[in-house]
């Protein structure tokens, strides 16, 4: 069988990117295509020296975890050690299940075009059981991780997260709830509901006592006191529909920033409304405020990561 060294370094150029771009996806990292393409050379260099047996200590099972370990630095350059070790896990599990499809597929094809020489598949399978397979790794990846989120309790769903207001802030527990889609209707911009006894340390009592007043239109009170007037422009509507209520409206206030601790630093969000909840969620106060998916968004536009680190009780 007659095997092309430029063959064997796309195709394997060609699966790493889709293995690192399915991984990417999953743990939901803003991706940039040159560092997946580097990175995908990377590994595709390093299977042409093991195949030609160039250098012996290059097939041993530590050169193979550096590389991995390079491989996912330079396709995510993730910011701490937690970081690199979690989203390595994710790259094995990801290479795993795409490899067992690909070559389950080969299987199926005519297994005997298929060789192994120093641990290297090679053949004349065509690049379309690979990209089929990386297809099909990628569905069964993205059904698995779904699966398993929708089995997390409310505890492991809970963030820390700081309020800021005018300068003042406050720190709480915040639900992460994957089917609040609570926006400020006239931007999109996303709300975080707030227990209105939370926001005492940061709100004047003038507003949080008279939450049905302003929504109603009444700022006089506001309007006449110089060291609240500053607050009116922030004012938001926040419309609503809820379980046994229908129409509703909380009163919005547009926040400095809200920041959420994800592996140990803090992430800043500038773009979220306050929603302020004039009752409790819980009776044990385990958590005290409530946001979306779309607040994870947000910080992913601006970060290169976006995976929060959970505060577990």
């Amino acid at each position: 069988m007659t095997v092309y060294l430029d063959i064997i370094f796309f195709e394997n150029v060609l699966m790493n990117y889709i293995i690192l771009f399915a991984c990417g996806v999953l743990v939901k990292i803003q991706l940039r295509k040159i560092r997946l393409l580097i990175s995908a050379c990377l590994g595709a260099v390093y299977t042409i020296i093991m195949y030609l047996d160039i250098i012996p200590i290059y097939s041993n099972f530590f050169m193979k975890f550096v590389l991995s370990m390079v491989m996912v630095y330079v396709a995510f350059k993730p910011g701490n050690i937690k970081l690199i070790l979690k989203q390595l896990l994710i790259f094995y599990l990801t290479s795993f299940v795409f490899g067992g499809c690909v070559f389950g597929l080969m299987y199926f094809v005519k297994p005997q075009l298929v060789q192994m020489k120093n641990g290297v598949f090679v053949g004349t399978y065509p690049l379309k059981i690979a990209i089929l397979g990386g297809g099909i790794a990628f569905v069964i990846m993205q059904l698995g991780f779904k699966f398993v989120k929708s089995k997390i309790s409310k505890k492991d769903m809970i963030y820390n997260m700081k309020i800021t207001i005018c300068e003042k802030s406050v720190e709480l527990n915040a639900l992460l709830d994957t089917g609040n889609m609570l926006k400020e209707p006239i931007t999109g911009i996303p709300v975080v509901i707030v227990q209105k006894n939370s926001l005492k340390q940061i709100l004047p009592d003038q507003i949080l006592d008279n939450l049905n007043k302003i929504i109603g239109g009444d700022t006089d009170e506001i309007a006449s006191n110089n060291n609240l007037i500053k607050y009116i422009s922030r004012f938001r509507m926040i419309p609503f529909s809820s379980v046994g209520k229908q129409n509703g409206l909380l009163l919005g206030i547009r926040s400095d920033s809200v920041n959420i601790i994800k592996d140990e630093e803090i992430e800043t969000v500038s773009n979220v409304i306050i929603g302020i909840y004039d009752k409790s969620f819980t009776k044990n106060e385990s958590y005290s405020a409530i946001f979306g998916l779309d607040m994870l968004e947000e910080v992913t536009k601006n970060e290169d990561v976006s995976n929060f680190k959970v505060k577990y009780k």
